[in-house]
């Protein structure tokens, strides 16, 4: 049997036995272990909280891109009632400008001169002690005031030469401010005269007056981001009746998702998306609201009573998913009067069914562009209009279009266009800006402003005048542009009427078959056209 000396003599000879360095080898062994252990179990816990720490991050960003969502679909569910309660219409007080001179702020490092040099920053020590009281170094001395004198007096030359250009700046700026504020006054002032004379001819019935205002009141409306901002407005002043036409959102200006939520599986946040039936349901409403809107924005600014009545066309800008071309189909058509809107309480209505109330008509299916016809279109009358003249009585059996005047000849074709179906007059021939008549195609897809030309000619119609049609086009803001001619369009023009999309050619050859089919008239264009060389 081991006796107590022998078992201690082996529990020391295994934790390294009497050896002093063998134990401290074993103790700092263990504390490394003992370390590497902690730092381990520490390293765990921080990947934890990281990872704990980052998918609450997720988390939170799926809340806050769900309340984005929310809050859009709450502000887009509200843009009439937001309106209505602001009660702060525009009006021509407010259009009016306040100048306030802005105050001058010196240039930096202009503000102040520089501080004056002074004698005791360049003055030399005397000399001291017992050599200088006996007079010893005064030589030295005097040379060396000598030279601070010297630097002195050209510290103060650089001095006043700073000086003077310092303030020289000083002035220019201030000359410069001073000038700015002054155009700025005299730009308030006439700003405001100018305002005053609107607003007399806005009290009068002024047509450019008010459809100045009215587009000013349009155009300050504010609306979510998404929604265009394009409008047209017309004013008959005999009536009182104002014609507003304006572009409504499409359909993806409703969030597609109605909120977000984090997988952690996947690390990755989804949407959630809104029924298809929630989502045509607020798209309808936003276009309701959009135009009862409008029209009370026109009313509550108009505080002088010059509109009695607004008529309102909302379209859409978009593609034709069957033909892939442009179209501008109206969706909401409505004609309210001053004294039956103003009865209306907006902040309590169904949008919708605020509309069918107005008589108005609204797309069935507004999320497929079924689109409506609208109840009131621009009036022709900005085109200096003239008395329409009735060519096909006298014309003979078999008319040849170049025996006949231009006027004749305008009138002629102003004739078939409403053969064929739309409402067209001719303008005066004394700058109608390369217009020689107007037509409005009611059709409520295609509908729109036509400017028709009439160019009789034996010559090739020149691409210049192709252009400047083009030209007059974009300016009317017309949906389509018709150039008639009894000759022919080369190959120039005829390529850039195609890329234009909103220009039709039509040359001798078209107008014997469009009169033979819409008037049953035989008529003869110009001369024939060259046969053209195979490209």
């Amino acid at each position: 049997m081991r006796t107590d000396d022998q078992s201690l003599s082996w529990g020391q000879t295994v934790a390294g036995g009497n050896d002093p360095y063998a134990r401290e080898l074993a103790r700092q062994a263990r504390e490394r272990e003992k370390a590497q252990k902690a730092a381990e179990a520490e390293a765990k816990r921080k990947a934890r909280e990281e990872k704990l720490a980052y998918e609450a991050a997720r988390a939170q960003e799926a809340v806050d891109r769900t309340s984005v969502a929310e809050h859009d679909a709450e502000q887009l569910s509200r843009l009439l009632r937001t309106s209505v309660l602001d009660g702060h219409p525009l009006t021509f007080e407010r259009l009016r400008q306040q100048f306030t001179p802005a105050p001058f702020v010196p240039p930096k490092g202009r503000a102040k001169a520089a501080p004056l040099p002074r004698w005791e920053e360049y003055e030399p020590q005397p000399p001291r002690g017992l050599l200088g009281a006996l007079g010893f170094g005064r030589k030295g001395y005097d040379a060396e005031v000598e030279a601070a004198r010297k630097q002195f007096d050209r510290a103060l030359r650089d001095h006043a030469r700073d000086e003077k250009k310092r303030a020289e700046k000083l002035q220019k700026a201030r000359a410069q401010h001073e000038k700015e504020n002054r155009e700025e006054a005299a730009r308030v002032e006439a700003w405001n005269a100018t305002l005053e004379g609107r607003h007399n001819a806005y009290q009068d019935r002024d047509v450019d007056a008010v459809e100045w205002f009215a587009d000013q009141v349009l155009a300050a409306s504010v609306y979510p981001h998404g929604f265009p901002r394009s409008h047209q407005v017309s004013f008959q002043a005999d009536t009182g009746d104002l014609l507003i036409e304006i572009d409504l959102p499409l359909e993806d200006v409703v969030p597609a998702a109605r909120a977000y939520r984090y997988v952690k599986t996947r690390d990755e946040i989804t949407a959630v998306p809104k029924p298809d039936k929630e989502r045509k349901e607020l798209y309808a409403s936003i276009l309701a609201q959009t135009a009862l809107r409008t029209v009370h924005e026109l009313f509550a600014a108009d505080t002088e009573g010059v509109v009695q009545s607004v008529a309102l066309n909302g379209h859409v800008a978009t593609i034709d998913r069957a033909t892939g071309r442009n179209v501008h189909p109206c969706l909401i058509t409505l004609q309210a009067d001053r004294a039956e809107f103003g009865e209306l309480v907006l902040t309590q209505v169904d949008p919708r069914a605020c509309l069918k109330r107005l008589r108005s008509l609204i797309s069935p299916n507004p999320y497929e562009l079924e689109p409506v016809r609208p109840l009131v279109t621009f009036d022709l009358s900005k085109f200096r209009l003239m008395d329409s003249l009735d060519v096909v009585a006298g014309l003979d059996s078999r008319p040849v279009l170049m025996d006949l005047t231009p006027t004749e000849f305008e009138h002629l074709i102003r004739q078939l266009f409403e053969a064929i179906g739309l409402d067209s007059v001719n303008t005066q021939p004394s700058k109608d800006e390369g217009v020689d008549a107007v037509a409005m195609n009611t059709d409520p897809v295609m509908k729109g402003l036509c400017i028709i030309q009439a160019k009789r000619t034996k010559n090739v119609v020149p691409f210049e005048t192709v252009s400047a049609l083009a030209g007059v086009v974009e300016h009317k803001r017309a949906a389509k542009g018709i150039l008639v001619t009894t000759s022919w369009f080369g190959r120039a023009s005829e390529a850039f009427a195609n890329e234009h999309g909103r220009l039709e050619l039509l040359d001798g050859a078209n107008l014997v078959h469009l009169f033979k089919e819409h008037m049953d008239l035989d008529v003869i264009p110009g001369p024939t056209p060259p046969k053209r060389r195979p490209r």
